[in-house]
């Protein structure tokens, strides 16, 4: 049982933050590009990133200073690790992962830690046979509760294929993304900047849409 200084976390949340983490198999890395005292974003996310390090043996946390290939900040890499070293799996979430997306936060650190177990086989076999890159845009904000749904999938795609990267992108924090993409509904997916998907599909559908940003 973890101790009840439980910020920056809700009561309910850090009563079942054990149930999540105390059982990873392999260790995670979470790396922070940003300044800690430059917004209260970047402040609140390094606080975020410390807390789970503080309280759970597998999640250690890095801070590192902004990047010049990055328009917003805090950004947040979930690592896996190999032999003691990180592993990056292209999984990322950009913007202080607030409300619901502190889920997806932590549906991250579970897919990286269990090497995304949950991917259909069916799923697994059509990731093999990926000719290209994907790029998979997740836009949601800390009210929207599909977005969490969303990033599930798309992690689980980043971390079971390496030609696959997945991005959750905070469009409350940054609604310059919301014009962007010119998004009308949340969560709102876009996949190699092609393919635009609005609410919440399943895992089948995913790969379809990817099929669909390949031939295009």
């Amino acid at each position: 049982m973890i101790n009840n200084n439980h910020y920056p976390f809700d009561e309910e949340t850090w009563q079942t933050l054990p149930d999540y983490f105390d059982r990873l198999p392999e260790p995670v890395h979470i790396h922070m590009w940003g300044i800690e005292g430059a917004s209260q974003g970047e402040g609140e996310t390094a606080v975020l990133g410390r807390t789970l390090a503080d309280h759970f043996n597998k999640i250690s946390f890095k801070l590192f200073p902004r990047r010049k290939n990055y328009n917003f900040w805090p950004v947040l890499g979930i690592m896996g690790d190999k032999a003691g070293k990180p592993v990056d799996y292209g999984v990322r979430i950009i913007g202080w992962p607030k409300g619901y997306q502190i889920t997806s936060l932590i549906a991250a650190i579970q897919v990286v830690s269990f090497q995304a177990q949950t991917l259909e086989p069916l799923t697994r076999i059509q990731l093999q046979r990926l000719p290209q890159e994907i790029a998979i845009e997740l836009i949601s904000s800390a009210d929207n509760e599909g977005g969490a749904l969303m990033a599930k999938i798309a992690f689980g795609l980043a971390v079971a294929n390496e030609k696959v990267k997945s991005y959750l992108i905070m469009a409350d924090e940054f609604p310059d993304a919301l014009v962007r993409y010119s998004v009308n509904q949340l969560p709102h997916t876009v996949v190699n900047g092609r393919v635009h998907i609005e609410g919440v599909i399943d895992e089948r559908m995913m790969m379809k849409q990817i099929a669909q940003a390949i031939k295009r």
